[in-house]
């Protein structure tokens, strides 16, 4: 028999083959079975960084975790998520959301510069 043993370098990935007699059949089962785990390493990594962005703008659904307040009496709408307060709430209910979706943009470019300055 001959043995066939394969490492994939940048994962460390190590497979070694002795079904086969033939040295070149060992080498292509064990290619195929090399390629399998490497896709399948990326692709677990891929979803776990899928899930976490994920669980991240999803949340758990917590009542602590409220998106905005509506104070009628006073006329004020609050976004927590960024801390703009308005004193507009009639325009607001209006459909007035221009300076809701401005701070929001501004607030999501700022995290995106930070993501990119941290890698």
């Amino acid at each position: 028999m001959s043995a066939i043993r394969l490492t994939h370098i940048p994962t460390g990935i190590v497979v070694s083959c002795q079904d086969e007699k033939s040295q070149i059949k060992n080498k292509e089962k064990a290619m195929k079975v090399l390629r399998a785990r490497i896709y399948d390493k990326y692709q677990k990594e891929a979803q776990a960084e899928y899930d976490t962005n994920r669980k991240s703008a999803v949340g758990t659904g917590d009542r602590s975790e409220r998106i905005r307040t509506y104070n009628f009496p006073q006329s004020r709408v609050t976004d927590h998520r960024i801390g703009l307060t308005l004193h507009q709430l009639d325009q607001v209910l209006d459909g007035k959301l221009d300076d809701i979706i401005d701070a929001l943009i501004v607030d999501e470019q700022a995290k995106q510069i930070e993501q990119a300055d941290a890698k």
